[in-house]
């Protein structure tokens, strides 16, 4: 059996639950009489939010199980069971799935392991520096989802979860396509992972000179650093003023490194905001990588770096 069709047997019935969610929303949204019955039972609104945005699947199934509870009294209230002017059969279904245990259990389960991703992809949604720590967060919250994936299995965490291995594979995948010589540079920057606190936190935890990837990443970035002239210069007399060592102290290298924000997310929401949120995934791609690029372009021409414009884009696109 091929990977593909492997990760569609293991993950098939996310969809599923997502389409299910989908259809209710729907459904009650394009019946006028069941979105007053809604409206009645429920103070809060059903969230429609397009494929392209952030987590749309995820943040549909949290405002869902939010007001299960109203969901629950509508569907068995005398209102939902007299009214037959629309198609029966559907209410008929999205009752039966309001009602259903089973169906919420898998809600439960669907937010409970994305969780830690959600949470992660949040933090580093920001203008705050935060380079230096997606290393470990990402490490941490691998850690997260596969504890969530072995409780909910009843699994010891030396058994084999056919699931969990998938999802690994994905998450590997994508950290494995982003991942840099930088972050691992970034990483061993950060004081606070040598500390004995945050050693301590977890038994399988070393200091980042100890693990043999992240040094061989910083290797590798260090050399990047070394082989711009422009830097080098710079480098030459800062290693001169800190009694001519090859590398600048660490306290240099953070201010030039660490202290950068990750902003692709925040491009992404300029670019395909609430009112221009019809583009598809590919062109709102396209826009974010040619937006990005041209401001890093832009910092080498004369009218960035001799005047006032060279300020634009201090504060990112906001």
């Amino acid at each position: 059996m091929g990977q593909n069709e492997v990760t569609y047997k293991e993950c098939s019935w996310i969809t599923c639950i997502a389409d299910d969610a989908s259809f209710i929303r729907v459904f009650i949204m394009n019946h006028s009489m069941r979105l007053v019955m809604f409206n009645e039972f429920c103070p809060l609104k059903l969230l429609q939010v397009a494929d392209t945005r952030f987590a749309s699947v995820v943040i549909m199934l949290k405002r869902l199980k939010l007001i299960k509870r109203c969901l629950q009294v509508m569907a068995i209230s005398e209102q939902w069971a007299s009214y037959r002017e629309d198609d029966v059969g559907k209410a008929q279904k999205v009752k039966e799935m309001i009602l259903s245990d089973l169906w919420w259990d898998k809600v439960d389960y669907i937010l409970e392991f994305t969780a830690p991703i959600y949470d992660m992809i949040r933090v580093a949604d920001t203008e705050k520096p935060c380079l230096h720590l997606v290393y470990e967060m990402w490490d941490s919250m691998i850690e997260k989802v596969k504890v969530a994936i072995y409780r909910h299995e009843g699994l010891e965490d030396d058994k084999y979860s056919s699931f969990w291995s998938v999802v690994y594979d994905i998450l590997i995948d994508r950290w494995t396509k982003n991942c840099t010589p930088l972050h691992c540079l970034t990483h061993s920057l950060n004081p606070r992972y040598y500390s004995t606190e945050w050693l301590l936190e977890n038994s399988k935890r070393i200091p980042p000179h100890r693990d043999h990837e992240i040094s061989m990443e910083r290797s590798k970035c260090l050399d990047r650093f070394f082989e711009d002239v422009n830097e080098l210069n710079v480098v030459k007399s800062e290693c001169a003023a800190f009694s001519g060592g090859r590398f600048p102290p660490p306290a240099v290298l953070t201010d030039r490194w660490v202290l950068q924000p990750l902003r692709n997310w925040s491009t992404y929401k300029f670019i395909h905001s609430l009112k221009r949120n019809k583009m598809t995934p590919a062109r709102a791609e396209d826009l974010v990588y040619v937006h990005s690029n041209l401001r890093l372009l832009s910092r080498h021409n004369v009218e960035y770096i001799n005047r006032d414009t060279k300020m634009w884009d201090i504060a990112g696109d906001s």
